[in-house]
């Protein structure tokens, strides 16, 4: 370790991300926040490609500039909740924040200081001790590509976004589902850390156990994460299966996690099958109003990217969310989970 003593550590799982890592670290090292207070911490879970090629340059770089610590690790248990627990182990006992980022993201450089400007404002406003604080869920810098720049317009219907990480929200306040947390260390370590039972949604899962030890759990509109999404349908339909999967397995353990806008799919299903039984002639009223609403943000989608192939993109990403997710929700109540393969 280094003989600095950094207040905060980003942490960063990854596993094969060539493509995003270089842009991921360099965001950090030019932070406004003093080097000698932030640290970057990498655990890598078996890359196969150059990712770790590409760290090993960035800790050069920042060593040579007088940047922040940065150290490369190996994760032997290769998941995002392996990674969190291993990262309490190596960090100096100095740091008393950790931020979970994720390697195919980008933060703008007054970041962490934002971050910590608003963890000393919120506290004061919550008569619980803050234990996360989340952040706004951007899109990535640069071109998208007609797939992606379909999935970018889902993410951001309100009918796309739930009530999860990739939430559109204006005003600071307290959540039960923080993006892109910073934690207070102390609070980690009473609840011990994540639970590595979660391939996905270990945040999740780690916040509903923080609020259920009586901690405050926030978000603020103050600063954003820009994320890499899905550039394939493919892709697209396997996260979303992945996420409904595991929203299930937390809500199964979490029962107070449960949104029933999660679970309008299936009670449209069956207030549809019902209709078409008792009411034939009024059957089909319930697709007809759904088909329009995807439309209408195919539409807005349009006019808001000038892309004309919006109009038909959007609904059908928004649909495959819908669908991919809902059937998710039924698996998790049957099966165990796996490793994601949507990426």
């Amino acid at each position: 370790m280094s003989d600095r003593n950094p207040l905060i550590a980003s942490v960063i799982p990854v596993l094969n991300e060539e493509k995003f890592i270089g842009s991921c670290i360099d965001s950090l090292m030019k932070q406004s926040l003093p080097p000698s207070q932030h640290m970057i911490l990498v655990l890598d879970g078996g890359s196969t490609d150059s990712t770790r090629l590409i760290v090993e340059n960035a800790i050069r770089k920042s060593e040579e500039s007088n940047g922040p610590v940065i150290e490369l690790h190996d994760n032997p248990g290769k998941y995002v909740a392996e990674a969190r627990n291993l990262a309490m182990s190596l960090l100096p006992k100095s740091v008393e924040f950790t931020v979970e980022l994720i390697g195919h993201c980008t933060v703008e450089p007054s970041h962490l200081q934002v971050r910590m400007d608003e963890w000393a404002r919120l506290s004061k406003l919550f008569p619980k001790p803050l234990a996360a604080l989340g952040v706004r869920v951007m899109s990535r810098e640069g071109v998208h590509g007609t797939s992606e720049s379909w999935i970018e317009g889902a993410l951001s219907s309100p009918f796309g976004s739930g009530n999860g990480q990739f939430e559109s929200f204006t005003e600071s306040s307290e959540t039960k589902v923080p993006a892109f947390a910073m934690h207070s260390r102390s609070a980690l370590t009473r609840v011990n850390g994540w639970d590595p039972e979660f391939i996905t949604s270990q945040d999740s899962d780690l916040s509903m156990r923080l609020l259920e030890h009586d901690y405050a759990v926030a978000r603020t509109a103050k600063t954003y994460v820009r994320m890499a999404k899905r550039s394939k349908l493919t892709n697209w339909w396997k996260m979303g299966h992945r996420y409904g999967f595991w929203r299930m397995k937390t809500v199964r353990k979490h029962p107070t996690r449960a949104s029933l806008r999660e679970f309008l799919p299936w009670f449209g299903l069956m207030m549809t099958l019902c209709l078409m039984l008792w009411k034939p002639n009024v059957g089909l009223a319930l697709p007809s109003l759904y088909l329009f609403v995807l439309l209408a943000e195919g539409l807005r989608s349009s006019f808001k990217t000038k892309r004309i192939t919006a109009i038909f993109g959007v609904p059908l990403c928004l649909l495959m969310l819908h669908t991919s997710f809902s059937i998710g929700l039924l698996d998790g109540l049957f099966r165990k989970g796996r490793a994601p393969t949507d990426r």
